[in-house]
């Protein structure tokens, strides 16, 4: 039973946020505990021809590790350290729009922070496509282009590997975002497009990529914070269709015999079949006459034109028949975008997937990765940012019967003893009797997930936030071996004597079907599924049908009684199952009951329940990408709720920002992987507790302007400036040396100046700092452009005919207010921050010269206004406080801290002049200030609305900022919100009425909002 593999407690030692720091060494024995602190090189595993015999399968399996069989992906590498050079050179030379949107992608402060890989996805797309040519690196496109003509000779195919669970369709809506965005702003520009062609391997993906749709209620762009707000309405411009593969298939025309066809018929697409042409006017349609559109491929390594073998490989005949199903499956995707090429152009197809490697069948070996990718973060890359769940795989049993555990290499041990695929379904009637292995893994790894079980059915805290039971599953080869596995699991129907049937429950209690009185549970805990099928959108087969016969009407039962009024029979036997499928661990839904998932076939990709933690696989793994397309239908994590963790390398501690690691039992898939404990029971881990604002508590719902800055609206365009002692601005060398010497260890000194800003004129130093004033804060939109800019440019956007009477007070304040210390000279304002301070003070005193009669006035979000409640919708580990549903519209606050949040809330809560409140957390609602020069956003804790001597139809609306230690970002954030945003927002009338209060102490906090309220008019 011993083992001397090394085994990893804690795998996850980087931050999901940030390029990877550290990764665990492989050494000849494979994968070790010594931490490297670098990030890993890019690499895959060689394929190796099949193995002939047992033996030599086992032994490739477990020399998977081994360093000689480990290639690097020298292309990828290159060009990782090229974006990696550039990232650090703060991405330049990429148009206004592409910056605006990596700034808003990599802003700290942003509440749903993208993950590092996704950001790295995108920097890859952005620097061959804006950058790498400037650069001399032309390379990697000719390598790419070279690639393609190999592979894909009428298509332009980039391909992002990403992991299982990493956020693929968050780069999708990316990608989406920078096309359109830029196209729309410069549509003569044509490496960008802004008509979209997404294609999926199936009907689940397809269904679940609508939110890459605008229109759709839940869509990235908004969901995910893709874009800013503002621009949040160009995105609905785009032209966007998603389709799966399916659709490529030239469909009949016109209705005919086999024998008029089989007469008349000369090729594929004859008089009774679409032409190429036809076909991508159906699927394209919704993009209208636009040309040089953009594919995405999810998925993609189902993508791809096979290649005649020299030597064809030998394959025994379920292996031959899948390998010949996947290559024609192949042939339709990738004919289907030669046909959309043809007719309408490609700017680009970009690929996403874990796995793009070639598949058996294809022509090339299995596991060949795509020639295409350019970007790599691996499954273990994900796992030791703690992105996914880790899979666990036996290492060591007490049976001693083979090089490997029995429940790791089971298929080996029991194909023999199973059903074949083309018997009758009475073949596997009759009592389930699977052989000892297979059944002795089930109860084995049964026995581990009831311990999970118990611990989910023991916290009825967490069933109340939402939490789903735990999922099991288990992958099989064909229709007959699934059924056998079901029946065990769930139960079956015994044949007495007298014709007569009675419900034999299931061997595995928590999965079984059978109620205690004899009869079918009304709602199934164990489903069969055949994922093929239901994919494809094609009518079940009739021996499935006869299968699932039972699970299908408790289901349509169930649905009647969830869904009064609907017609149950409407809904195809392929469309009830479907939905059951995929909401799988999702409240509410149809699924969410649903423990255990048989599926025949593998389930498929986009299967997104993040409740899976036990796998079982009941098939033939003849590689290590078929392991890990499988294992990964159970990496999704359940909480992404981060916590600071501590890492040892080289004896030293390093604090991190990471999710917790997760797990995932895996038996029958000989996985190769990190070895991780997994003998000990499972811990309680934090269970993630959903919070989000409830619809019937909507009359509790709080609303709240969103303010961009702040503008002083002058009375007349009579421009005049008083100048102050505030007005001042002093150049010094402390600031800007203008002196520079520069000395070797031996040889010639050298001096470096900035003489030459010396020889422009004055006049070139008004002229920049009146447009600068202008264009800041002068403006004919209405907004203010408060924040630095890179660089001086023009812009159209301003109140042209204010220029000749700020070029006046520009001179007269350039004469009477800077001064200048030794070595210094009024140009050095030409200089990008030193013009900003300028133009703030002189708008500064333009602002006191209107003696009292300039208002303060927010800048609003232009397309984006107002926040609510209602969007609140996220998942949290920390504590909680359940709130009242009559005072609040949000079901829980959470406790940052010990005890104060939890505290306030209580406050408010019995009080009776507060409404309704809301803690500040994923709201969205934020105050801007500047510190120290720097534009900055201030979250404060509560806002509560309470009856300040109007009624509930006219509250006073209450920021609260609860302060313990005073600190001088503290004191700027306070100021800001007293003496900028509440007047800014009192003065434009269309919000209600807003106040401020400061808390020092939450066990008073009654008495200090009562006495601010008393300083409030009503």
């Amino acid at each position: 039973m011993a083992s001397n593999r090394v085994v990893i407690e804690n795998p996850v030692i980087n931050s999901p946020f940030e390029e990877p720091r550290r990764h665990f060494r492989f050494t000849e024995d494979g994968i070790s505990n010594e931490i490297a602190t670098e990030r890993r090189t890019s690499q895959y595993f060689v394929p190796i021809a099949r193995p002939r015999s047992r033996a030599r399968q086992r032994e490739l399996f477990e020399t998977e590790w081994l360093e000689e069989r480990i290639q690097e992906n020298r292309f990828i590498n290159q060009v990782r350290d090229r974006v990696s050079r550039w990232r650090q050179g703060s991405y330049v030379d990429v148009t206004r729009t592409t910056s605006r949107l990596i700034e808003h992608w990599t802003r700290e402060d942003r509440e749903r922070r993208l993950f590092f890989c996704q950001i790295e996805a995108l920097e890859t797309a952005i620097y061959i496509t804006e950058v790498a040519k400037k650069y001399g690196d032309a390379w990697i496109e000719n390598d790419l282009r070279r690639a393609n003509e190999d592979a894909n000779s009428l298509l332009f195919r980039i391909a992002f590997k990403m992991a299982t669970g990493s956020g693929k369709t968050v780069v999708m809506a990316m990608l989406i975002a920078w096309h359109v965005l830029n196209k729309l702003a410069n549509p003569q520009d044509a490496r960008f497009s802004d008509a979209f062609l997404v294609v999926t391997p199936g009907i689940t993906i397809r269904d679940r990529l609508r939110v890459l749709l605008p229109s759709d209620p839940g869509n990235y762009y908004r969901q995910h914070d893709i874009v800013p707000p503002d621009l949040l309405p160009e995105i609905g411009k785009a032209k966007i269709t998603v389709t799966n593969f399916h659709a490529f298939k030239p469909r009949e025309t016109t209705p005919a015999g086999k024998l008029t066809k089989r007469i008349l018929r000369q090729d594929e697409t004859g008089a009774f079949t679409e032409s190429p042409d036809q076909m991508v006017r159906r699927v394209c349609r919704e993009l209208g006459t636009k040309h040089g559109i953009v594919v995405i491929n999810d998925e993609a390594h189902h993508c791809y034109r096979a290649k005649a073998e020299e030597v064809p490989e030998k394959l025994s005949g379920e292996e031959r028949k899948e390998a010949e199903k996947r290559k024609e499956e192949a042939r339709i995707w990738i004919s289907g975008l030669e046909a959309v090429q043809a007719k309408l152009g490609i700017k680009a197809a970009y690929d996403l997937s874990a796995t793009p490697f070639f598949l058996r069948g294809s022509g090339y070996p299995e596991g060949t990765l795509f020639p295409w990718v350019v970007s790599d973060f691996s499954l273990i890359d994900a796992i030791e940012s703690g992105i996914v769940k880790v899979p666990r795989v036996p290492v060591a049993d007490d049976s001693m019967t083979g090089e490997q555990p029995t429940y790791r290499e089971l298929w080996t041990r029991i194909r023999e003893h199973l059903p074949r695929k083309g018997r009758r379904t009475e073949a596997v009637s009759g009592e389930p009797k699977p052989p000892a292995e297979l059944e002795g893994a089930l109860r084995s790894l049964y026995a581990n997930y009831e311990k999970f079980f118990n611990i989910w059915q023991d916290d009825a805290v967490a069933q109340a936030r939402g939490l789903t039971p735990p999922v099991f599953i288990v992958v099989c080869n064909n229709t007959n071996v699934s059924k056998l596995v079901f029946d065990y699991i769930a139960g079956w129907e015994k044949e007495l004597r007298d014709g007569t049937t009675v419900n034999v429950p299931g061997k595995l209690d928590v999965f079984s079907n059978v109620a205690p009185d004899g009869t079918w549970l009304a709602r199934p805990n164990t489903i069969l599924i055949d994922s093929e099928q239901l994919e494809s959108g094609e009518a079940m087969s009739s021996e499935f049908k006869a299968i699932a016969r039972l699970e299908i009407e408790e289901f349509k039962a169930d649905y009647r009684r969830r869904f009064p009024g609907r017609d149950a029979e409407e809904l195809t036997d392929e469309d009830l199952l479907r939905e059951v499928l995929n909401t799988v661990g999702k409240p509410g839904k149809l699924g969410e009951q649903v423990k255990c998932v048989v599926s025949v076939s593998m389930l498929t990709e986009g299967w997104d329940a993040n409740t899976v933690t036990h796998i079982l696989g009941v098939r033939a793994f003849g590689t290590q990408l078929l392991c890990e397309q499988v294992v990964g239908r159970g990496l999704r994590r359940m909480s992404y709720a981060t916590g600071r963790s501590l890492v040892q390398v080289d004896g030293a501690s390093v604090e991190i920002e990471a999710f917790s690691p997760e797990y995932a039992e895996v038996y029958g898939v000989p996985f190769s992987f990190i070895p991780c404990a997994g003998s000990s029971p499972p811990k309680p881990g934090p269970q993630p507790t959903r919070v989000r604002a409830l619809e019937d508590r909507a009359a509790c719902e709080i609303t709240f302007p969103r303010v961009m800055g702040y503008r002083y609206e002058l009375p007349a365009e009579r421009l005049t400036a008083t100048f102050t002692n505030d007005s001042a601005l002093v150049l010094s060398t402390e600031d800007v040396p203008t002196v520079t010497e520069n000395a070797p260890i031996v040889g010639e000194r050298s001096i470096h100046t900035i003489a030459e800003l010396k020889a422009h004129r004055l006049q070139e130093v008004d002229f920049l700092l009146a447009k600068l004033v202008l264009e800041k804060y002068f403006r004919q939109d209405g907004e203010t452009r408060a924040q630095e800019t890179k660089q001086h440019r023009f812009d159209p956007e301003v109140k042209a005919w204010l220029f000749p009477q700020l070029l006046a007070i520009v001179r007269q304040w350039r004469e009477q207010c800077v001064r200048c210390k030794d070595n210094t000279f009024p140009q050095l304002l030409l200089l990008i921050e030193l013009a900003h301070h300028a133009a703030d003070r002189i708008y500064t005193s333009i602002i006191a010269s209107s003696e009292g009669q300039s208002t303060l006035k927010p800048i609003l979000r232009p397309y984006d206004p107002v926040g609510s409640t209602r969007h609140v919708d996220f998942d949290t580990t920390r504590p909680v406080y359940a709130t009242r549903p009559d005072k609040c519209h949000v079901n829980f606050v959470v406790a940052d801290t010990g005890t104060w949040e939890q505290k306030l809330a209580q406050t408010l809560e019995d009080m009776d002049e507060v409404l309704r409140y809301v803690k500040n957390q994923s709201l969205g609602f934020s105050i801007p200030y500047a510190l120290g020069g720097e534009d900055r956003n201030y979250l404060p804790d509560f806002i509560a609305h309470l009856d300040h001597g109007k009624g509930r139809e006219d509250p006073l609306q209450l920021i609260i900022e609860v302060t313990g230690e005073r600190r001088k970002d503290k004191e700027a954030k306070v100021a800001t919100a007293r003496s900028l945003w509440v007047p800014a927002i009192n003065n434009n009338g269309g919000f209600g009425r807003w106040a401020f209060v400061e808390i020092t102490d939450p066990w008073d906090a009654k008495h200090a909002i009562r006495a601010s309220l008393a300083q409030e008019k009503p």
